[in-house]
């Protein structure tokens, strides 16, 4: 199905028209909903100072449907708001609302009841699926169309769904169709697009006609061989009728410039502007061994940090965005033609391996732009022949380290009122203006070069602040930056008068302003502060217990299922039942199954530790012995950290509908290893495994599991034994310890499951009976050399009986505000017992500096969860005592506090520390404060 795109917008071959202009854009991504409202327009006026045209922007389905028919569109989730701010910055809109987005975000913005269904296909073409996303789209459709370009608004563009290739979508053109037929529902007219993320075109659109692809390049950015790959998608998508847009790829402007040089009409490199994951909205991904937590803090070092720092990667944007407006037209409508036949490159050490290029686009006026990209950490002496008019020898001229170039070839002056052109230049031209009978040319180089014009009129020179002698039919310009700048200034008879500048690099890139008359102003790097200075605060402690609820409400269970069943979508719960073991059997510990995300376990009142499992099982040893009333209580407490926003079948935490909690428990009484005594055949690689399960083994060898020395590689093996299973037990569970192969597991001939390296454990609960003779078989595919495993049987009973009592945000801000006036006034550091939680408060922190704090926490074994005035502005894990899980995204120990939220010049702070080491106390150092959002003059 065809959407037709307004006249505001066109999306074409050769390029991206907008309002009947060709336009190359640059666009970063810039998310409302991890930057506080009142800091939008200021993020916005940034960027766009700094040379982006555009924003793109995600929509988090879950952001504004909190439970389902729950609709919050108000406050900071005010999509009006933030699309009339852009409008009103002048800044083009890409949006993104899914209904999947990625973007490292709680279930990639997917609504967790979602996951509670059956049945459901996510991201496919799946009629239940789509029903859901009829109601999001119909909600956030309208407001994307309300500001599209054209009415008013700058939307010109929407994605659906999000690097589905990544994703097995089994019908994607299916699924595709049904999107476009919502968006023409909602009347949209602007294109629609999906982004491919590792390259699957089709994969990614289905093809449906009336969906553009686009490409996510995130290459190492050193990569010699990726103008190759991008060329390839260029020529690609020109054949199917479109240009070559670059949704999302690495944040250096060195990257975009490898890429303007293949033809990228859109530039999007993602997260320029960083942010924070307010509330409880971190995801879990694959980032870690493969689990990982995303911090509180959303920050991958993009040009503007989540305060609002300016880093110096912004002057590399705003350098190469005044490259691209300075050629205009020409250079928005420009062909990539790759390696450039005409061009010849030399120098002592120039290899592919050192210099990619020269790459070259054709400009649409005439002329060339000819890249150069230094590939390695040292200078390199080029020499570029076959430019216009130069001897075979070429030009010579040092090529920095980290440094790609966009050098003209026979460029015409036509744009500029004069005739000629500028025939070869080492240095790039970087800004043109006019003013009323005179035009300035402004160019950057490091050390020395040559520029030549080819002059067809006799030109009077004014004044000479360089090397220039006329030869050849032109002008040519010698020049050294590093003596300071070359300036040449040339009056033509009919009183045109042109003005050529060329200054050191380093000096471009501080360059304000630049006026038609030639002169220029030059600014400064802003610096911030980086020392702690002190936030008034009083601090004062209230401890709690590590098992006591945060919230009064109870849901009572026989037997356990995910969370997201029981209508609890985020924040935590706390779990409590009494272990039923026989007086006389001892508890050696608790077999927790299907755990997520992170779990502190209490038995009988005793901490036992936390854990973060990722969804798998995990057995937790006990110590001290059984509780002196003869009772075991056990408690757990939880937190759903965040639902993944990726699908990785290693864990089943990672997997996309994968839901939290336990969903039971074991108390072990027994903990054996029957490593030894396995009977083994090898198999041939293809045969049935399911063949040997009943042959007699009387005659296969007997070793230890995995010790049979095979002829084949890898060696397919079927390993059989026999185990006496415990009279008492009721609960059973095979944990292949120190695995590192892929084993199919059967019990009495039936399969129970696989076990993986990443999930060791099995539950047989349901194919073995109490007190028999159970025969275990596992099929083995393994590598020689790597361990097989070692074979470990937990029985015990299953516990029953649950209380559950959820807490989300505001139970966390309820009980904030409940026990804050019985603190008692205390200094860090603060100690806490293992397993121990408590709040920590400053009634007044002060906000004298006006942009907030950024607060540094250091300590061991602790885990803070950090309110300012009522809202979760960050989660801390200081050190690594209890987590399996690597904590990426940003930074793990400091949080962002934005002075916008405070009330009448203070900020009101509660902390909830929960003590995760079991071996030692767990200590919060100290807390320190560097105030943000004021820039030191140099």
């Amino acid at each position: 199905m065809e959407i037709k795109p307004s006249e505001a917008v066109s999306f074409r071959p050769s390029g991206v028209w907008l309002e009947g202009v060709p336009r190359i854009l640059m666009s970063a991504s810039l998310f409302y909903f991890r930057i506080p409202r009142g800091l939008w327009k200021e993020r916005m006026e940034q960027l766009k100072s700094f040379g982006y045209n555009a924003i793109d922007v995600y929509f988090p389905w879950n952001y504004h449907e909190r439970s389902e028919g729950e609709w919050d569109f108000g406050g900071e989730r005010d999509v009006t708001a933030f699309l009339a701010a852009a409008a009103e910055t002048g800044l083009w809109v890409i949006a993104r609302p899914g209904p999947y987005i990625c973007s490292e975000w709680d279930g990639g913005a997917l609504p967790a009841y979602l996951f509670a269904e059956e049945g459901m296909r996510l991201r496919d073409n799946d009629p239940l699926f789509l029903r859901h996303v009829e109601r999001w789209f119909g909600r956030i459709l309208p407001l994307l169309k309300a500001y599209e370009a054209g009415a008013g608004g700058t939307v010109i563009a929407v994605q659906l769904d999000n690097e589905l290739d990544f994703y097995g979508c089994a019908d994607p053109k299916g699924y595709m169709e049904a999107l476009v037929r919502m968006a023409a529902s909602a009347g949209l007219n602007v294109p629609l697009f999906a982004c491919a993320g590792q390259g699957g075109l089709r994969q990614a659109t289905g093809l449906e006609e009336g969906v553009m692809p686009t490409c996510n390049f995130y290459p190492n950015d050193k990569d010699p061989a990726f103008e190759e790959k991008a060329l390839h998608y260029n020529g690609l998508l020109r054949s199917l009728g479109y240009p070559l847009l670059v949704t999302e790829t690495n944040r250096s402007h060195y990257l975009l410039r490898r890429l303007l040089s293949c033809g990228a009409k859109l530039l999007g490199p993602y997260l320029q502007v960083s942010g924070t994951n307010f509330g409880l909205t971190n995801a879990t991904n694959n980032w870690g061994k493969p689990l990982a937590f995303l911090t509180s803090d959303y920050d991958f070092g993009g040009m503007i940090s989540p305060e609002g720092h300016i880093r110096e990667e912004a002057y590399e944007g705003r350098l190469l965005a005044r490259l691209i407006e300075a050629y205009g037209t020409d250079l928005a409508e420009a062909e990539a033609i790759g390696p450039d036949p005409e061009l010849k490159m030399a120098g002592a050490a120039v290899s592919k391996a050192a210099i990619a290029g020269p790459y070259t686009l054709k400009l649409a006026g005439g002329g060339r732009l000819v890249f150069l990209t230094n590939l390695e950490d040292c200078d390199h002496a080029v020499s570029l022949a076959g430019l216009a008019g130069t001897a075979d020898t070429g030009i010579a001229f040092t090529l920095k380290a980290g440094r790609s170039v966009a050098l003209p070839v026979g460029l015409p002056l036509a744009a500029w009122g004069m005739e000629g052109s500028v025939r070869y230049s080492t240095a790039e031209l970087f800004t043109a203006t006019c003013g009323e009978g005179s035009a300035a040319l402004f160019f950057h180089a490091e050390g020395s070069g040559q520029l030549a014009l080819a002059i067809d009129e006799p030109l009077t020179a004014v004044s000479w602040q360089a090397q220039a002698e006329y030869r050849d039919g032109g002008l040519v310009v010698s020049f050294d930056v590093r003596e300071g700048d070359a300036v040449c200034e040339l009056v033509t008879k009919a009183g045109t008068t042109l003005r050529v500048i060329v200054m050191d690099r380093a000096k471009a890139l501080l360059l304000e302003e630049a006026r038609g008359d030639g002169t220029f102003s030059i600014g400064s790097m802003p610096r911030y502060p980086d020392r702690p200075e002190k936030a008034e605060a009083g601090w004062s402690l209230v401890r709690t217990a590590g098992t006591e609820p945060l919230s009064n409400r109870r849901l009572y269970r026989k037997a356990l299922r995910r969370l997201e069943r029981e209508s609890v979508y985020r924040g935590f719960a706390w779990y409590e039942a009494e272990l039923g073991v026989p007086a006389a059997a001892p508890v050696l510990g608790l077999l927790l199954k299907e755990a997520a995300d992170v779990v502190s376990v209490y038995a009988g009142g005793r901490y036992a530790g936390t854990v973060t499992p990722g969804g798998g099982s995990v057995y937790v040893p006990l110590e001290g012995g059984p509780p002196e009333d003869g009772r075991c209580i056990l408690q757990a407490r939880v937190e759903i950290w965040g639902h993944s926003n990726f699908d990785d079948v290693r864990l089943p935490g990672l997997r996309l509908h994968a839901g939290k909690g336990i969903t039971g428990a074991a108390a072990v009484t027994s903990v054996s290893d029957i490593n030894g005594n396995w009977s083994v055949c090898r198999l041939s690689a293809g045969e049935p495994e399911e063949r040997l399960l009943s042959e007699d083994t009387a005659l296969w060898p007997v070793v230890g599991f995995g010790g049979w020395l095979s002829a084949d590689h890898p060696a397919y093996e079927l390993y059989r034994r026999k185990v006496k299973l415990s009279g008492d037990a009721d609960s059973w569970i095979i944990n292949i310890q120190n695995i590192r192969s892929i084993c199919s597991l059967y019990v009495n001939g039936s399969k129970a499951g696989d076990i993986n390296p990443f999930d060791p454990f099995l539950d047989i609960t349901p194919y073995v009976a109490p007190g028999e003779t159970a025969e275990i078989a596992v099929c083995v595919k393994r590598v020689l050399g790597w361990p097989a495993g070692r074979v470990v049987l937990y029985e015990g009973t299953e516990v029953r009986d649950w209380t559950i009592c959820p807490a989300d945000e505001d139970d966390l801000r309820v009980c904030a505000d409940a026990v804050q006036g019985s603190g008692e006034e205390t200094a860090l550091p603060v100690i806490l017992s293992p397993g121990e939680t408590a709040w920590l408060y400053a009634e007044t922190l002060n906000s004298d500096c006006g942009g907030g704090w950024r607060m540094h926490a250091a300590g061991e074994g602790v885990k803070l969860t950090v309110l300012l005035e009522s809202i979760v502005v960050g989660r801390l894990w200081l050190g690594e005592a209890g987590r399996q899980a690597a904590m990426t995204g940003g930074s793990a120990d400091t949080v962002y506090l934005p002075g916008v939220w405070y009330k009448e010049g203070a900020g009101k702070l509660a902390i909830w520390l929960e003590a995760v080491d079991r071996a030692r106390e767990a200590r919060l150092e100290s807390l320190t404060f560097v105030p943000v959002g004021n820039r030191i003059q140099p």
